[in-house]
C-alpha cells in the first residue's frame, strides 16, 4: 500500500522526473477486477441475460508482472466497462481462460498469461512506471492511454494490416493483466499520449470503441464513410454508437440514430444528431419468436428510414448487436451500400435473407477493433477536442461488477469509467485552456461540472 501511494503522490506531483518514476519501488502486488477459472461454469444452463457479471467479477490483490521485451507497466488511474468485460464476466462465447492457454501454446511469452485468475478490462490511461527491453518510445512517466490491440508480427500476414496479424488479440480479453486495476501489462506499441485537456477518467473511455468506431466507418479497412453518405448506427447513444456518431457528423456523414429510450434519443439530439428512431417507442421486434425472423418489421423500419431521410435507403450501416437486428440491417441498406459489423451482443446467430443481400449488389464487412495506426488517428481525434468522450458514469473499482452488469442490461448511455489509482473524478488535466473550450461536448452524458481548481489539473 505505501508504495502504490508513493506512486499516486508522484502522478500528482508537477514536478517528478523520469529518473524520479524510475526510481520508485514496484510494488509486489496490486488490486484488480478478476474472474475465476474455477467458476467458469457458475451460469451454466442459464440464459445470457440471466447472467450476472456482479456474482463473478472479483476484486483480488494478484501479483505484479515484470514488463518483458517490448512491454510496459502501467500505474492505472483510470479505466473503463466494455462489452467485452460483459463476456469476461459471463463466459460467453467461452470461457477467457481458453484464449490465455492459447496464448500460453502458441508462445513463449504467453505462457505467464495462463493463471487461474484474469484480470480484465482493455482500457486505462494512467503513468508509465517501468518498461522492458527494447522500448525506446516511452519512458517512466509518461501519461498515456491504451489502445487494446496485441500483436506479435512475426507473420507476414500482419505487414500490411496488424488486424491480420495470426497472433492478433485483444489486450484484457484474451491476454492477461488488463486496465480494470491499479496496475496494467501492456505492449509499448499499444501506447499513445493522453489527450490533456481531459481527467483521467473521461480519457479511459474511448480507446476500444473509439478506435472501433473509426476502423468501421473512416478507415479503408472498412466502409469508407464519405460527405453526403446516410449512416445508419445502431445503439446511438452507447458506447460506440456515441462515437460512432460523431465520426459521422465530423465526416459530413447524415447519422439515423437508432435508440431504446427518449432519455438515449435528447443525448443523440446533443451531439448534433436530427434523424432519430426511438425503436422501443415505435415498438420494433424483427422476431416473432425465437425462431423466426419478422420481414415484414424490416419493411416498416426501413419505411422508418426513408421517412426520415426524405426517401434515401441507409448507404452504411453499422452494426453491433448482431442477430436481433442483422436481418432489419442488410434490408434497409441500399442498392450497393455496405453493412459493416463488429459484435454481436444481442446473439452471433445471424438470420438474414441473402437476396436482399446478392440481388441489391450489397457488402458485409467485417471490422474488429482497430490497428495501431486507426486508434492513433482516432485518439488525436479526441486530443484535438474534435470528438468528445460519452462519458456518463463513474465507478470506484470496487464497484466494477456493479458498473459491468449495468452494461450487461444496458441501463447506461455512453461509456461508464472506473476510477482505478485516481481517488476522485476531476484529476489530471493539463490543458485547461481547450478543456474550457470544448467542455460542454464533454459533459453531454453527464451533468455539466465546473472546471477543475488548479490543484486538480495534476
Amino acid at each position: 500500500m505505501e508504495r502504490m501511494r508513493e506512486i499516486v503522490d508522484a502522478i500528482h506531483s508537477t514536478d517528478a522526473t523520469t529518473e524520479d518514476f524510475a526510481a520508485l519501488p514496484i510494488p509486489e502486488s496490486y488490486r484488480g477486477a478478476v474472474v475465476l477459472e474455477e467458476e467458469a461454469e457458475m451460469f451454466e444452463g442459464l440464459r445470457t441475460s440471466e447472467k450476472d457479471p456482479g456474482k463473478s467479477l472479483h476484486i483480488e490483490d494478484v501479483p505484479t508482472p515484470d514488463p518483458g521485451v517490448g512491454e510496459a507497466l502501467i500505474a492505472v488511474m483510470a479505466s473503463s466497462v466494455n462489452y467485452n468485460t460483459v463476456w469476461s464476466a459471463i463466459f460467453e462465447p467461452l470461457p477467457t481462460f481458453a484464449f490465455l492457454k492459447r496464448y500460453a501454446r502458441a508462445n513463449p511469452a504467453g505462457v505467464r498469461h495462463a493463471l487461474p485468475y484474469h484480470v480484465v478490462g482493455s482500457d486505462l490511461s494512467g503513468v508509465v512506471v517501468r518498461t522492458g527491453p527494447g522500448v525506446t518510445l516511452w519512458k517512466p512517466g509518461d501519461r498515456v492511454v491504451a489502445h487494446c490491440l496485441s500483436v506479435e508480427l512475426e507473420s507476414p500476414e500482419g505487414h500490411g494490416d496488424t488486424m491480420l496479424d495470426p497472433e492478433q488479440r485483444i489486450w484484457g480479453y484474451e491476454t492477461n493483466f488488463g486496465g480494470l486495476a491499479e496496475l496494467a501489462l501492456v505492449k509499448a506499441n499499444q501506447l499513445m499520449p493522453k489527450p490533456e485537456h481531459l481527467t483521467w477518467e473521461e480519457a479511459a473511455c474511448s480507446g476500444l470503441v473509439h478506435s472501433t468506431a473509426y476502423r468501421q466507418l473512416v478507415s479503408g479497412n472498412g466502409a469508407r464513410m464519405k460527405q453526403g453518405d446516410v449512416v445508419l448506427v445502431w445503439g446511438a447513444s452507447g458506447g460506440l454508437g456515441s462515437y460512432a456518431t460523431q465520426l459521422v457528423l465530423n465526416g459530413g456523414a447524415i447519422p439515423v440514430c437508432v435508440v431504446s429510450s427518449e432519455h438515449k434519443a435528447e443525448q443523440a439530439r446533443a451531439m448534433g444528431a436530427e434523424l432519430v428512431i426511438n425503436r422501443a417507442r415505435e415498438g420494433y421486434r424483427f422476431w416473432t419468436d425465437d425462431d423466426t425472423p419478422d420481414p415484414a418489421e424490416w419493411k416498416r423500419f426501413g419505411a422508418h428510414v426513408r421517412e426520415l431521410t426524405g426517401g434515401d435507403d441507409a448507404d452504411i450501416v453499422l452494426e453491433h448487436p448482431g442477430r436481433e437486428t442483422f436481418g432489419a440491417s442488410v434490408y434497409v441498406t441500399r442498392r450497393g451500400g455496405t453493412v459493416v459489423t463488429c459484435a454481436s451482443t444481442s446473439g452471433y446467430d445471424h438470420h438474414f435473407d441473402n437476396r436482399h443481400l446478392w440481388t441489391g449488389l450489397k457488402r458485409i464487412v467485417g471490422s474488429h477493433f482497430a490497428n495501431y495506426r486507426e486508434a492513433s488517428e482516432a485518439n488525436r481525434l479526441i486530443a484535438k477536442g474534435m470528438v468528445h468522450p460519452t462519458l456518463s458514469a463513474t465507478y470506484p473499482l470496487s464497484g466494477t461488477a456493479t458498473a459491468t452488469r449495468e452494461v450487461h442490461r444496458n441501463r447506461h448511455s455512453g461509456k461508464i469509467a472506473i476510477l482505478c489509482l485516481a481517488d476522485r473524478e476531476g484529476l489530471g488535466v493539463r490543458h485547461p485552456e481547450l478543456r474550457a473550450r470544448h467542455l460542454g461536448a464533454v459533459n453531454r452524458f453527464r451533468t455539466p461540472a465546473a472546471a477543475p481548481t488548479r490543484e486538480e489539473q495534476i
